[in-house]
């Protein structure tokens, strides 16, 4: 028998969602964020020749740069003021993770500091932020002043300017995802990201069509790849929807002469619990060295830093040491953020405390040694799921030169972010429509109440 909220879910419609109306201010305030977002990717920094820049881009466009615009969406090549995008709150967001892990004092706030620990974890990554942000941006105006004619008066002026408008973009981006998340629907950061890859998508599909009707593509070609991201869906999809479901069992107690409890429900585990933050996260890591040693290398540079220009071509899409680099970073978050968002020890503390059990587990120790299990095995299936979707299409582009650069935008990792936080969104669209069909029959049970009887 189908529960109240699954009912619910299946009689919403129309004009359920048109008398919805705090979600039509959430929804338009979300849209309202992301128009904003959009424009500022149109903005050039000061100083900068865009013509020259441009042609210069071009030159680069396969490499990490090509990536980088992707998760930016085109700000880089326009060199805009969001060009660093929320990468830097990404990267600092791992560090201040990682260090909650291993460090005590960080490790003590996140589990026993409650509401205040997390608002001083979220402060910290804050100022890791900015020092990040601070360090990328400055690297990219030494770059782009030690390149010929790309800046119109090279100087400190030109680097204060580019340091504070690409850091006061970085800022800008991080305060707008956190608008959107406690404002809007969906999870701002992760919608920033998607709107991005989603604002590139007409271009690459068009460059893909152009180059068939050219023929530097194939029409065979041109079907498969179509064919590899319909499928891609598909996976991505059943994956993310997949779970397995622990049986609970809860005692039947006697009160009186009433019998309570004997009910039986179940723990659902995700086969993917940390969704798309494994890719977003390795993607940022590999970006941070790889962007500011890209940049540099442009740059007349002395003889010790001669390595630059080879650690930017290693660490480029496409490259053996890039994919392998890349798979072991996806492998690991997909562990470590599963086990940040999820710890076995306290559910199983809490099925004991409600008089729940797993049949055939002891409760207590036994319980979260045998949740500890299940979760290791889902997670690592869940880590080769990623893993290949992430891999696979850009392993299969780079056979073809006419493809590499297209790997960037429609590869595996931008599809998954696309489709989860797609799903993400809708579900918490979804969770936004029940609630609000509940209040309404709560205020019509109270109507009622205070009528004749």
């Amino acid at each position: 028998m189908a529960s109240a909220a699954e009912q619910l879910a299946a009689n919403m419609n129309i004009g359920a969602f048109s008398k919805a109306t705090e979600l039509h201010k959430r929804l338009w305030f979300t849209l309202f964020a992301l128009i904003i977002y959009r424009l500022g990717t149109f903005i050039p920094i000061p100083g900068i020749d865009p013509i020259a820049f441009q042609s210069a881009f071009s030159n680069q466009s396969q490499g990490i740069l090509g990536m980088f615009n992707m998760f930016s969406g085109g700000a880089v090549e326009r060199m805009a003021i969001f060009a660093l995008n929320v990468a830097p709150y990404i990267s600092a967001s791992i560090i201040v993770q990682l260090l909650g892990s291993v460090y005590p004092p960080w490790e003590k706030l996140k589990k026993e500091g409650g509401e205040a620990g997390r608002k001083q974890l979220n402060q910290y990554t804050r100022y890791l932020t900015v020092a990040l942000a601070l360090f990328q941006s400055f690297s990219i105006g030494m770059g782009l002043q030690g390149s010929p004619g790309l800046v119109y008066h090279p100087g400190p002026f030109f680097m204060i300017s580019t340091v504070a408008t690409l850091t006061g973009g970085t800022m800008f981006l991080m305060w707008l995802g956190e608008q959107i998340t406690a404002r809007g629907v969906g999870n701002g950061v992760s919608l920033i990201i998607f709107a991005g890859i989603v604002a590139r998508l007409p271009t690459l599909f068009g460059q893909l069509f152009v180059q068939s009707r050219e023929g530097a593509i194939s029409l065979p070609v041109l079907m498969g790849v179509i064919l590899i991201l319909i499928s891609l869906v598909f996976v991505i999809v059943f994956f993310e929807r997949a779970q397995r479901r622990v049986l609970i069992q809860y005692p039947k107690q006697q009160r009186g002469n009433r019998m309570f409890g004997g009910e039986t429900s179940f723990l659902p585990l995700k086969i993917n619990t940390s969704g798309v933050i494994p890719p977003i996260f390795a993607s940022s890591l590999l970006m941070m060295p790889a962007t500011a040693a890209g940049f540099l290398a442009t740059a007349d540079l002395p003889e010790y830093l001669s390595w630059l220009p080879g650690v930017a071509a290693t660490l480029s899409p496409g490259h053996p040491t890039h994919m392998v680099s890349y798979a072991a970073l996806i492998i690991f978050f997909c562990f470590f953020y599963t086990s940040v968002v999820f710890n076995p020890e306290d559910t199983a503390e809490n099925l004991r405390k409600y008089g729940g059990f797993v049949p055939g587990i002891r409760p207590g120790k036994r319980t979260a040694e045998y949740l500890q299990y299940v979760l290791h095995r889902l997670t690592a299936i869940g880590a080769l799921y990623i893993t290949l979707v992430c891999l696979l299409p850009e392993f299969g582009m780079s056979f073809n030169s006419s493809l590499q650069n297209l790997a960037y935008g429609i590869g595996g990792t931008s599809i998954l972010i696309v489709v989860s936080v797609t799903m993400d969104t809708v579900a918490q669209i979804q969770s936004q429509l029940i609630s609000h069909q509940y209040e309404g029959l709560i205020k019509k049970a109270r109507l009622r109440g205070r009528g004749p009887k």
